[in-house]
């Protein structure tokens, strides 16, 4: 057990230090060289450890007698550890179709599989960041008994997390495309070649006007500086294109969206102080007024 759990940390591990998704390996395979499997072990687990830090908050304080006993609390930890997992998982399977449509509309050559581990890799990152800032939701959980800052800390965490895993996302999909692209490219003069010799003989071959010593120079400057760029970072001498760019943004904020509501539907998470421990609440309003709804109370008091 102990082995698997250590093959699913070192999976995504190689995410954050960019060894899945270096530009070389791009280039030579395609595709993101990750086992969804794995991938998805260690997203389980991941945010397992994060609900274990954001229910502490209703483990570790006190509530009347006839609201909530010592099982309801526990029973609230488990809810947030088995929970947090399925909000990124159901997320990731409803806007998986979208992102796949607006991936072919964008020419890219990625399949459906490839297409997957991608968006796998994605969250992955986004969990692993989820949790590392697990333990300071666990320490100001301990350390107050607010529960409209509980909530809105909550919410800056999974935002800053979902911000990183999502720029992942765009930056390797950018990298992926191009790669696939300039490789495409460096086969052309190979095949003008062989259509000039079937044409014209050897003797004439190899001499068109496109095949330029400074530009196969500067390709090769800007494939050699490509390959030190971080996961996040673009590959020199790359930039994203506008259409592009508009696409993606409008998938990446559809994600937020998909994400944000489902939280609010499988709620709660944190535990009310005031309410008896439930697996769900009544569907009600949304997840951006019960936001500022906390955010008015944090600021403003009741």
């Amino acid at each position: 057990m102990w082995l698997k759990l250590r093959t699913w940390l070192a999976e995504v591990d190689g995410l954050l230090r960019g060894e899945s998704t270096a530009p070389e390996l791009l280039a030579k395979t395609g595709d993101v060289s990750v086992s969804v499997r794995r991938t998805l072990g260690a997203i389980v687990l991941l945010c397992m450890i994060y609900g274990l830090c954001m229910g502490s908050y209703s483990l570790l304080k006190a509530t009347p007698p006839e609201l909530a006993g010592g099982a309801d609390r526990c029973w609230q930890l488990v809810a947030s550890m088995v929970k947090t997992p399925l909000v990124f998982l159901l997320t990731l399977l409803v806007t998986f179709p979208s992102l796949y449509v607006l991936n072919a509309l964008i020419g890219s050559r990625l399949r459906a599989d490839g297409l997957c581990r991608l968006l796998t890799a994605a969250v992955a990152v986004n969990a692993a960041v989820l949790a590392s800032l697990g333990p300071i939701v666990a320490f100001f959980s301990v350390s107050t008994n607010s529960h409209p800052f509980v909530v809105v800390m909550n919410v800056a965490m999974f935002s800053i997390a979902g911000f990183l895993g999502l720029a992942f996302l765009l930056q390797t999909l950018h990298r992926l495309t191009v790669l696939v692209e300039s490789r495409v490219a460096r086969d052309l003069p190979a095949k003008r070649v062989e259509a000039s010799q079937s044409h014209f003989g050897p003797e004439t071959a190899g001499q068109s006007p496109d095949d330029s010593p400074s530009d196969a120079a500067s390709a090769a400057l800007l494939e050699k500086k490509s390959l030190d760029s971080s996961p996040l970072e673009m590959p020199a001498g790359q930039s994203l294109a506008q259409r592009t760019r508009l696409i993606f943004r409008c998938w990446v904020v559809l994600f937020a969206l998909v994400g944000a509501q489902m939280g609010w539907v499988m709620r709660p998470f944190i535990g009310s102080p005031d309410l008896p421990f439930t697996w769900f609440r009544e569907r009600q309003s949304n997840f951006f007024t019960a936001v500022l709804h906390a955010l008015g109370k944090l600021l403003f008091g009741e």
